[in-house]
């Protein structure tokens, strides 16, 4: 969603469709692979100043610190997160690593060091973006997010293109649920 958003709003976004979409993110993934081998390969990273690419959580540890960021981090509900990963491991015929609540709290983990870490980096700028609220009031958070970025976007084209109809594995969905699932 996010990455729709910045390319909706006129910035230059770093991708290379070749994760293609699916049932689970039927307007498409919106990566670039060489994020994924930023710890062996970060030649790539300078063609990407003043441009936007997608990179999940664990590999910001990895980003060179001789270059500044700024990060918009994506929040959303852990409930959601893993449930989502469940079904899109499911789908393909993969077991998750892990129950649930197990992944829960591996994530929680994970995001706390993540926290940890970022709060020391005098060279990224980290901006938190709730996921729930970007569905919620579009405009507004597109108006927030270009402030950040000290870009002058098109807010509205930002907000049109978010889609509250690809919200899925909504925490309060799942926890009916897990109260009407039989226990171990």
């Amino acid at each position: 969603m996010m990455m729709r958003m910045l390319d909706a709003g006129g910035m230059d976004v770093v991708t290379d469709n070749v994760r293609r979409a699916d049932i689970d993110n039927p307007r498409g993934y919106w990566e670039y692979e060489p994020v994924k081998r930023i710890a062996e390969d970060a030649s790539w990273l300078p063609a990407t100043c003043g441009r936007a690419f997608k990179m999940v959580s664990m590999l910001l540890l990895r980003l060179p610190a001789d270059y500044s960021y700024r990060v918009l981090f994506m929040e959303r509900d852990l409930r959601e997160v893993v449930a989502s990963q469940r079904k899109m491991l499911e789908r393909q015929g993969r077991e998750p690593a892990a129950p649930d609540a197990r992944m829960e709290t591996m994530f929680a983990n994970h995001l706390a060091q993540v926290d940890a870490w970022l709060a020391g980096r005098e060279n990224m700028a980290l901006f938190r973006v709730p996921f729930v609220e970007v569905l919620a009031e579009p405009e507004a958070w597109a108006a927030r997010i270009g402030e950040f970025l000290g870009r002058d976007l098109d807010i509205r084209a930002m907000a049109r293109v978010v889609d509250p109809s690809l919200y899925r594995n909504r925490a309060a969905e799942l926890d009916t649920e897990r109260q009407c699932s039989p226990g171990p």
